[in-house]
């Protein structure tokens, strides 16, 4: 709401220009995923606004992040491995901590990197 306009007043403004707000009520939890982790709303407010055709959802709150987990699959794990001449937990060490990167992972490994 806008402050120091009447509620009554800005429902007839909203519905004159063919808004239509809804609140969603007992919304727990709210979780928007991304490649890099997880914003978490555990407690927020939801609306929902109908204008023009187009539907947005508003979400009101504070959010704390979560970061995704490194997930190296075995295959990378092996070609690392097996391009660098190390063993499997050499390698894997290796990929942790280039975040995944094989190039990387590889030339740390043989000692080409910069």
């Amino acid at each position: 709401m806008i402050p120091g306009m009447n509620p009554r007043k800005m429902k007839q403004m909203m519905k004159q220009l063919g808004m239509d707000v809804r609140p969603v009520d007992d919304v727990q939890e709210i979780v928007i995923t991304t490649p890099q982790g997880k914003y978490v709303f555990d407690q927020a407010e939801v609306a929902i606004m109908k204008m023009q055709g187009i539907t947005t959802w508003q979400i009101t709150g504070e959010p704390r992040f979560e970061e995704a987990a490194l997930t190296i699959p075995d295959e990378d794990i092996s070609l690392v491995a097996e391009q660098a001449g190390v063993p499997v937990e050499n390698a894997r060490a290796a990929l942790e901590k280039s975040n995944g990167d094989i190039a990387d992972a590889i030339l740390n490994l043989t000692g080409k990197a910069e």
